[in-house]
């Protein structure tokens, strides 16, 4: 099992969470749940609708798009964030390429977080939008 020490350092290297405090990270820390996949396991599922999101701990996740491969994932990078925040349909496959440890942040904790602390949706909602920025740029120009 991770440390909550671990655990808030991989939250804090997640984009959508760097903005936050230890102090908000710890709340975020305290609504999750640390799980072990093996290598093979599907974390999530293209189509399936959402209602978490996986930061990984330790190991490699691959990403595939329509069954193709997109990228791989590592320590500290996040898979399934947009489910925190609306339940619709997974944008992709996830499956572990190596044994893997997981923080799974379940929507309906979370909320609670967010209604508990909620300058933590403040920043969410700065880092969610210097994404769409991010993305306007790159495809409009």
């Amino acid at each position: 099992m991770a440390s909550m020490k671990a655990q808030l350092n991989s939250l804090q290297n997640v984009p959508l969470f760097s903005a936050c405090s230890k102090k908000e990270l710890e709340k975020v820390a305290k609504a999750a749940d640390e799980i072990s996949m093996a290598a093979g396991a599907v974390v999530v599922d293209q189509g399936d609708m959402g209602r978490e999101a996986f930061v990984i701990l330790s190991g490699d996740v691959t990403i595939k798009r329509n069954n193709r491969k997109i990228a791989t994932l590592g320590t500290g990078d996040v898979v399934g964030e947009l489910s925190l925040l609306d339940h619709g349909p997974r944008t992709a496959t996830a499956v572990c390429a190596t044994d893997c440890t997981l923080l799974v942040i379940d929507q309906r904790r979370f909320i609670n977080v967010l209604d508990d602390v909620p300058s933590i949706a403040h920043k969410l909602m700065g880092a969610l939008a210097s994404r769409i920025r991010v993305m306007d740029r790159t495809y409009m120009g």
